[in-house]
């Protein structure tokens, strides 16, 4: 039998079938005793809507590799961040014509009030100028945004830096 980690790090986001789970870092644990599998996750951000189907497309990719006792865990601490993402995940967005993040950024103490739009540099996936702009702030899912490229006028996804 297959172990259930294996199996595991085979099960592709929902929203990103390009990356499995275990590529965006929300794959935290999997530990197996006796036929029963836990496994623990991480969702990207507080509410995230694809947490369900995560769930379920585990249990059942487990269940199917013989596994009939199966427990997914959400984990929140520490809470997940963009710089969990692998490089070969960051590899798969760029393939996909999606701007991998940068660095999370690093925050103690209080944050600052920022008035204004952030700014980012994020080059362009496709002919990686850096010259881009931000087209909104909120793409397909919450955790992109949508930005066009100056050079090329390619409009594309940007994974942002949590």
């Amino acid at each position: 039998m297959v172990s259930a980690l294996a199996v595991a790090k085979t099960v592709t986001d929902p929203e990103l079938p390009m990356l499995t789970l275990a590529d965006l870092g929300v794959l935290r644990e999997v530990s197996e005793e006796d036929g029963h599998v836990v496994v623990a996750i991480t969702p990207t951000y507080t509410g995230c809507p694809a947490m369900d189907t995560m769930r379920d497309d585990l249990v059942h990719a487990l269940r199917g590799a013989g596994y009939d006792e199966v427990e997914v865990r959400t984990v929140l601490r520490p809470a997940w961040s963009s710089d969990w993402i692998t490089d070969e995940g960051r590899r798969k967005l760029a393939e996909a014509g999606i701007a991998p993040p940068g660095a999370a950024p690093r925050r103690r103490g209080p944050i600052p009030l920022t008035l204004g739009p952030a700014v980012r540099r994020v080059s362009c996936p496709h002919c990686g100028a850096g010259e881009t702009v931000l087209v909104s702030e909120f793409g397909p899912t919450s955790c992109k945004s949508l930005r066009r490229c100056r050079a090329c006028d390619e409009t594309f996804e940007h994974f942002k830096e949590i």
